[in-house]
């Protein structure tokens, strides 16, 4: 894992949580009983539908972003594999979500997602933080 599967991952998770984004707003306006589910815009399985896909498009463009970097500056970080990792686990957060939507799954996904992230960014930035430019600074 050096940034690539960051990359082609985030790209393809961005286009199926685009797709459920889709799924949505055919819930939201064409759906048959679409007025109990916009009277439930900001409680329940729509809210919590909403989040999935927000933290879904959200976390697959930071693996896009963090595997840009990480290809890019490879030679000058440490860990990259580790950080690379820990961005793809990211994306259990929204399918924790989901899982908990449609499955009634508990959040223990949610969690483990949420925080391989967080992680996985400010480890990141302290990578950049600490590393060592050709000219010192």
């Amino acid at each position: 894992m050096n940034g690539k599967n960051n990359i082609a991952i985030g790209f393809l998770t961005m286009g199926a949580f685009m797709a459920y984004g889709f799924l949505l707003i055919y819930l939201r306006d064409f759906a048959p009983g679409k007025e109990e589910w916009v009277n439930s815009y900001s409680i329940g399985k729509h809210f919590e539908s909403r989040l999935a896909h927000v933290h879904g498009n959200l976390f697959a463009f930071l693996n896009i972003l963090i595997g840009y970097l990480l290809l890019h500056f490879r030679d000058k970080l440490k860990s990259v594999k580790a950080i690379s990792w820990l961005a793809l686990t990211g994306l259990l957060m929204p399918i924790g979500i989901l899982s908990e939507v449609y499955f009634g799954l508990p959040p223990a996904l949610v969690l483990i997602g949420a925080i391989a992230m967080a992680t996985s960014v400010i480890w990141l930035g302290i990578s950049f933080f600490n590393m060592k430019m050709q000219n010192g600074n």
